[in-house]
């Protein structure tokens, strides 16, 4: 195996030609990295083996909440279709027609706790019984450790009758964006990228340099693999941390986030924000890719499980709040209407996978509480999804923000307490509500 020093190497690049692109998953990580690339003038191709997802994408729809120098990421698209530098499509040979080089964003979701390979695998088997001589396949997508020169490798070449580093390039390169910055994290956050060998280096180095202008950190592929969910990880414990800081603040009936805004002056403290709980894709899943190398290697993790099991178990901690906040009130839980704003995992985002808020849905209809949920931007719908703000308020006892949305920004929420029913409960979970002229009736929670 090749092994690369750990010193930062850096390619520049002054004359390149355009790459042929195809990008394999046109989820919310593929659809905004093609067109990173269709914007700086590669021709590239989108291959999703969701028909009515490609159809979508060419005629220019999205759900997707990204936006990059002041345009949508539909109004982008829409630029790049018609510019011809883009298109979608289903058949991976007619992708191949066009492409050179392949980025596969296809995810491994965790199912009861474990690594689901198939969409990996499938789309790998596909792409390898199209693959040429000279082509290069970047994987891009968050891994168990070992899989890029485990199992991808070996389906390439067995599905190609190539040989991985003579016949075709092999590389890895962790990608690092948040939802809603993604243009400007492909173009300017920093890479770490690893090669089978040398040529694939350096082939994988030149197509990250064509939308980057970021340093590129080169090691061996499992170093970058692992380093991955090491990223993910670290940011589960701290939120971790905070959840339980929290759990101590409310108990005192002390401001949460003014504390942290205390201790946050401490030059060497950066205390996250606590919230509804943990969701997406990465940071919830990012302990389930670590645990099968775990247990091979008889380690336990018992700090990263901890913090997992803190996270996942906050919907019910606010559930069990709502409760004692409306037998307060003289409310029980079975004859309480309660509102959730926002569905989505985080604020500003249409992703709802491993959503908390709908997560704490669950929990309040088990507790047995009428449950109306609004979210305008999550595509997704739910039997308790109101096709309004006004259904979901009106009449609510209790009403829970668990995500932001640029229309929730500019609610008046001492008229959204007018709609609801008599001494109602609000429970803000993003500190963004005003308690300004609120009427005394109303109890205003923050966590």
């Amino acid at each position: 195996m090749y092994r690369l020093g750990m010193e930062t190497e850096r390619f520049i690049i002054m004359e390149q030609r355009p790459p042929r692109l195809a990008v394999v998953g046109l989820g919310f990580i593929g659809l905004p990295l093609a067109l990173c690339y269709a914007l700086r003038g590669a021709h590239v191709v989108g291959v999703d083996v969701n028909r009515h997802l490609v159809k979508d994408i060419n005629e220019g729809r999205t759900s997707l909440q990204e936006s990059y120098e002041g345009d949508s990421i539909e109004q982008i698209l829409s630029r790049q279709l018609q510019s011809g530098r883009f298109f979608a499509t289903a058949d991976y040979e007619r992708a191949a027609s066009h492409a050179d080089s392949y980025m596969v964003t296809v995810g491994i979701p965790i199912v009861d706790g474990h690594p689901d390979m198939s969409q990996l695998r499938s789309a790998c088997r596909s792409l390898g019984q199209v693959l040429k001589p000279g082509d290069l396949v970047l994987i891009r997508s968050t891994v168990v450790p070992g899989t890029t020169e485990g199992l991808i490798r070996q389906t390439l070449q067995q599905e190609s009758g190539l040989c991985c580093g003579s016949d075709f390039f092999l590389a890895y390169s962790s990608e690092r964006i948040a939802e809603g910055r993604a243009f400007e994290e492909f173009m300017n956050m920093p890479l770490a990228v690893g090669a089978v060998d040398e040529d694939s280096l350096r082939r994988a180095v030149d197509l990250l340099a064509f939308i980057s202008s970021a340093e590129i950190h080169t090691s061996e592929i499992c170093t970058v693999e692992t380093a991955k969910i090491m990223e993910n990880l670290q940011r589960d414990i701290n939120i971790a941390v905070v959840q339980e800081f929290a759990r101590f603040t409310e108990a005192l009936g002390m401001d949460t986030h003014e504390m942290i805004d205390i201790a946050n002056t401490h030059h060497r403290v950066n205390l996250l924000r606590p919230g509804p709980g943990v969701g997406g894709y990465c940071l919830p899943n990012a302990l389930y890719y670590l645990l099968p190398r775990a247990s091979e290697l008889d380690l336990d993790l018992p700090l990263s499980r901890l913090a997992r099991s803190t996270n996942d178990g906050v919907p019910a901690h606010l559930c069990q709040t709502m409760r004692r906040l409306l037998a307060q009130r003289g409310r029980r839980m079975q004859q309480a209407q309660v509102g959730i704003l926002g569905l989505a995992m985080k604020d500003y985002s249409s992703d709802d996978r491993h959503s908390p808020a709908r997560r704490l849905a669950e929990q309040l209809l088990g507790a047995g509480a009428a449950v109306r949920g609004y979210d305008p931007v999550v595509p997704n719908r739910y039997p308790y999804s109101c096709a309004s703000l006004q259904e979901c308020v009106t009449g609510a006892h209790g009403l829970i923000v668990a995500a932001r949305q640029r229309c929730f920004d500019r609610l008046d929420w001492v008229e959204i307490a007018g709609k609801m029913a008599d001494d109602p409960v609000i429970m803000d979970t993003r500190n963004c509500v005003s308690e300004d002229g609120l009427p005394e009736e109303v109890h205003l929670w923050k966590i």
